[in-house]
């Protein structure tokens, strides 16, 4: 009897399934919720690949950048603006309730203080993100469904 002891809940054989799929296909995450089991196998990416994708890519970089300069000048400066909004968390930001639906706010629009600008996406979780003071919506810094930082410009009310 000894020989079956089995920890509850934990199926060897599952996990080698899924690490096969995680093997042989172009996924660097599998993540499987059943009841009390909760399974997730993530791959990590090569430091090597990584480099070698960054070396590729900089040759046809240098034109793109000579454009780029006066988007990241305009933001950095916006960024400083007293009615800037900043994100308060790291996650993805939305700018609609859900795919296909109205924006939350528009360029131009009148906002009042705790009106909701757009929602980051932290851990699964929605978060509305408010107005902090009445304004006008002069600039959303943003794209929708945009990774953002923490204290990353969101958006400028005046």
């Amino acid at each position: 009897m000894a020989a079956q002891k089995k920890k509850p809940g934990v199926d060897l054989e599952l996990i080698r399934e899924l690490a096969a799929i995680l093997r042989e296909s172009d996924l660097s995450e599998v993540e499987l919720d059943l009841n009390d089991l909760k399974v997730r196998l993530a791959r990590e990416t090569a430091p090597a690949q990584v480099a070698a994708t960054v070396a590729a890519a900089a040759p046809v970089a240098p034109p793109a950048t000579a454009a780029e300069p006066p988007a990241k000048d305009d933001t950095a400066d916006m960024s400083g603006h007293p009615g800037v909004v900043r994100a308060p968390m790291v996650g993805t930001a939305y700018h609609a309730p859900a795919p296909g639906a109205e924006p939350f706010v528009t360029v131009g629009q009148q906002v009042k203080e705790g009106q909701t600008l757009l929602i980051i996406e932290a851990m699964k979780t929605m978060n509305q993100i408010p107005a902090p003071s009445d304004g006008v919506i002069k600039a959303i810094l943003v794209e929708d469904g945009q990774p953002v930082e923490y204290d990353e410009p969101l958006m400028i009310i005046e």
